[in-house]
């Protein structure tokens, strides 16, 4: 017969099983603190926030079991201030970026820990699955911040391998050569190359290679915002206006900036333009 309260069991049973889970943590904790190396990757797959604090106490921890511990997810929260803690332990690269790159570091650890992330290492956090957006946004900031003091080689890289706002940022230095790679980014969105165009910070040269652009030459904006910079090269009003829609060859007069020589290119199309529009 059970003689428990409303199901849950006898007091006195309560009291049993209490003391036993006690033992048995005490137990845990004790194996924590006093495991050796091979022992230590095993203690550290339990999830007690406890029995985690106490493994970070153990003197034979190190670098392997701490990189170990941050591949899994549903950490406790207060572990990753422990950690950060531990600045003997923080000066490992690998460990920081371990650290920082969690997905459940806490905003206000992870953001400290971005400055001292070399530039291609936030370029790794821009991209992880799962990275919340405000560590993104934070790390895109701190590539930005530090663009002007990269070498021309890191640029190229940053170019080809960054995010869209780091490719924007790169397009705007208006550098021949990272004008190319930056248009080959998969990341570069079209309204940052429209911008780029009609900024000042493009010249001949930089429109004309965003002109042969096998990805960006057949977008309607993309042309029509080539032809209407004055600094665009007659070539390519030769190459592009035949096949420009009659009225944005119109419009293309009311443009004030475009010199005499590229209106009359535009008047000598509309002369014997068949109407596409």
């Amino acid at each position: 017969m059970n003689f428990g309260w409303n199901g849950f069991g006898h007091p006195m049973e309560n009291s049993a099983n209490n003391a036993v889970i006690d033992q048995n943590l005490s137990l845990l904790l004790h194996r924590a603190v006093t495991a050796d190396k091979d022992e230590l990757f095993s203690v550290l797959q339990n999830q007690e926030a406890e029995v985690l604090q106490a493994v970070l106490r153990n003197p034979r921890l190190d670098e392997n079991h701490l990189l170990a511990l941050l591949k899994q997810r549903g950490l406790p929260k207060e572990l990753f201030a422990t950690i950060y803690a531990a600045k003997h332990l923080m000066e490992s690269r690998h460990l920081l970026f371990a650290l920082v790159s969690h997905p459940e570091t806490p905003a206000h650890i992870s953001l400290t820990m971005l400055p001292h992330l070399s530039i291609f290492e936030l370029i790794k956090i821009c991209h992880i699955p799962g990275i919340s957006p405000d560590q993104r946004t934070a790390a895109e900031r701190s590539i930005i911040q530090r663009l002007p003091a990269q070498p021309l080689g890191n640029k190229l890289t940053l170019a080809r391998r960054g995010t869209a706002a780091v490719a924007e940022a790169l397009l705007k230095e208006g550098i021949p050569p990272l004008i190319e790679a930056c248009l080959d980014n998969p990341h570069l969105k079209e309204g940052s190359v429209h911008q780029f165009i009609t900024s000042a910070a493009s010249t001949a040269e930089t429109i004309s290679i965003v002109a042969r652009s096998s990805r960006w030459k057949g977008r309607p904006n993309i042309r029509l915002a080539i032809l209407k910079n004055p600094r665009t090269p007659v070539v390519w009003f030769t190459l592009f206006l035949p096949s420009l829609p009659r009225t944005n060859v119109k419009e293309l007069l009311s443009v004030p900036r475009l010199t005499s020589t590229q209106k009359d290119l535009v008047r000598h199309v509309l002369g014997g333009h068949r109407p596409t529009a």
